[in-house]
């Protein structure tokens, strides 16, 4: 459990190296898309690659069917609540953040977070090592969401150490999502593994449809789609190096 936190750790650490860069850096809007575009890229690669076909390898189609399901809903459900508090536009470089409380703002990145965390520690189980698809999509598609949000946050006016405070306990939270996910599928059957799976895997799939592919289209417009491709690809060739 606790190897599984600090590999949850590392691939969180990418949201402090982007709330820096946010903070420190004017980095155009444009840039900011197509970086995103990348980020949702690679997710979208290991969650096809690695966790859902482990999901389906372990416990089967009804597993996947019932997980992917439970996990969008439960994402969903969990973004619509935050969203009424203020934190709609939370990965956006524009600074609309104003308007939400810095609860919601940390609420709404622990949400994102949290799923992608949970599956790196569940990528132990398969073989005792961390699957390195997986840990790299994260690390990836984390830096350029806190890259976009902390920007925005600091055009809202938020302070630079609001903004690494929230960024660090997003890290923290994660790593400790990462622990919990190796714990509670460690000894589980292949149904529950494949469920627990399948359910990170709905969860996350839905963040990207609904916050941060729509974001990375705003800012960069249809050459998003070629970065997501080059994303996609670049984390399909490192799960083929395991």
């Amino acid at each position: 459990m606790v190897e599984a936190g600090l590999w949850g750790a590392v691939g969180a650490s990418s949201l402090l190296i982007g709330a820096v860069f946010g903070v420190a850096l004017r980095i155009p809007g444009k840039a900011i898309g197509l970086i995103l575009g990348f980020g949702a890229g690679t997710l979208i690669s290991a969650l096809s690659f690695e966790l859902t076909q482990e999901a389906f390898d372990v416990g089967g189609a009804d597993a996947v069917a019932l997980g992917l399901a439970a996990g969008a809903l439960a994402y969903y459900a969990g973004d619509r609540m935050i969203e009424r508090t203020g934190a709609t536009d939370r990965m956006s470089s524009m600074g609309e953040q104003s308007g939400g409380s810095a609860r919601a703002l940390l609420l709404g990145a622990v949400l994102d977070g949290v799923p992608e965390s949970a599956v790196i520690g569940i990528t132990l189980l398969e073989g005792g090592t961390v699957g390195v698809a997986v840990l790299a999509a994260v690390f990836l598609s984390n830096l350029p969401e806190s890259i976009s949000s902390s920007t925005g946050m600091k055009r809202a006016g938020r302070s630079t150490g609001h903004v690494i405070t929230v960024w660090s306990t997003v890290v923290l939270v994660s790593a400790i999502s990462a622990g919990l996910g190796f714990a509670l599928c460690d000894g589980a059957s292949g149904n529950v593994i494949g469920l627990i799976q399948a359910f990170a895997g709905g969860a996350v799939l839905t963040m990207l449809v609904d916050t941060m592919i729509p974001e990375a289209y705003k800012h960069a417009g249809k050459a998003v789609g070629l970065v997501t491709v080059l994303g996609f690809a670049l984390a399909y060739l490192l799960s083929t190096l395991e």
